[in-house]
């Protein structure tokens, strides 16, 4: 059977919107980007040079007025806007994947995931760091048992960016819901809860240590998951000398991986996937080790393989999702989960103590 194309909406063009959505909506066989809300001229002259049949909107309510004409809206404006226009989205029946994080409180992200429900409609989060190369990889590493049991995760998302850039993200004031913790956080325990499960007690340190800063720039993270395992997690904005992107600790090997996914790279450099050369792939030296016992930086343990990173496949699961009502590659109810623990995170911070979680429902 021959399907149309799915119309895509798209609000904002910022990084968000030019660098990750648009180009990985339009590479989604299924999917076809519509309309773009942005009044920027530079950015709309950005977008119709690589989208020549592109629409634009001035406002994402002049955009919702015309819903009937989209099957999918994508919201990639500042964090601020999240919750107010995926309600809108919702509230007008049109099927919503919204940015990370996708609200400032797990309460929120849950009164979002009721709405869809009732709603009968598809809500989505961009949560395109589980398809990372090395993400893939140490998952894989997980499943097929290399490491044995999982003792330790360490995982890290650190950047030298010793001059502040300004915008909304470095912003203190508390409705622009800026600083790492949920930025690059949202992705690092997103990635430790879809490896390990619930969390039951988070400890953090959430600092602010460029001059001039507003919010945290250099936040670390100890989560105790439900089934024992520890993820030790960091990000960062003043981290000199890089350590690991990954280190996994389990009972018969750990797996060490320097280097971060080529995929934002490629993107931001004009790259696109579907072109026919290869895609979030690796040289062999950026390789990850898996060993015992002796150290990865003097050649211990084996090379393996980073599988591609694929972040195509997100949009390709909603297109999937969108045309047999299945469930889609990340759920709102996922994203409420790791926003308990950013929220969590936040607390114990300001209080210098662990904070425990509700154990999960057995059932």
């Amino acid at each position: 059977m021959v399907f149309s194309p799915l119309r895509v909406g798209l609000v904002g063009y910022g990084l968000a919107g030019s660098v990750f959505h648009a180009p990985l909506i339009a590479a989604t066989d299924g999917l076809v980007l519509d309309t773009v809300v942005t009044t920027d001229e530079d950015r709309r002259a950005q977008a119709r040079a690589e989208f020549p049949d592109l629409r634009f909107a001035d406002s994402a309510n002049e955009l919702l007025g015309r819903a009937d004409e989209l099957d999918l809206l994508v919201i990639a404006s500042p964090n601020r806007t999240h919750v107010p226009l995926a309600t809108a989205a919702l509230e007008a029946g049109l099927a919503t994947v919204v940015d990370k994080p996708l609200a400032a409180t797990a309460a929120e992200a849950r009164t979002l995931a009721a709405l869809a429900e009732e709603r009968g409609t598809l809500l989505s989060v961009f949560q395109n760091r589980r398809w990372d190369n090395d993400f893939l990889t140490v998952r894989a590493l997980i499943e097929n048992g290399e490491l044995g049991e999982v003792q330790r995760f360490e995982s890290r998302y650190e950047r030298w960016r010793p001059q502040l850039k300004g915008g909304w993200r470095e912003s203190g004031k508390p409705e622009e819901i800026g600083g790492l913790l949920y930025d690059l956080g949202s992705h690092v325990v997103d990635q430790a809860l879809t490896l390990f499960g619930p969390a039951v007690a988070v400890y953090a340190e959430t600092d602010v240590r460029r001059a001039g800063a507003e919010t945290d720039d250099d936040t670390f993270l100890a989560l105790t998951h439900a089934g024992g395992v520890r993820s030790h997690l960091y990000v960062s904005a003043t981290t000199a000398q890089l350590g690991p992107r990954f280190r996994v600790l389990g009972s018969a090997a750990g797996y060490v991986k320097y280097g971060l996914d080529p995929q934002e790279a490629a993107l931001r450099a004009g790259q696109r996937p579907g072109t026919g050369e290869p895609w979030g792939t690796e040289p062999e030296e950026l390789w990850g080790r898996v060993g015992s016992g002796e150290s990865p930086l003097t050649g211990g343990g084996r090379p393996v393989p980073t599988l591609p990173g694929a972040y195509p496949a997100y949009y390709a699961a909603i297109a999937a999702a969108l045309r047999d009502g299945g469930r889609p590659p990340v759920t709102a109810h996922e994203a409420a989960a790791c926003l308990e623990v950013l929220e969590a995170a936040r607390l114990s911070s300001a209080t210098g103590t662990t904070v425990t979680l509700p154990a999960p429902d057995p059932a």
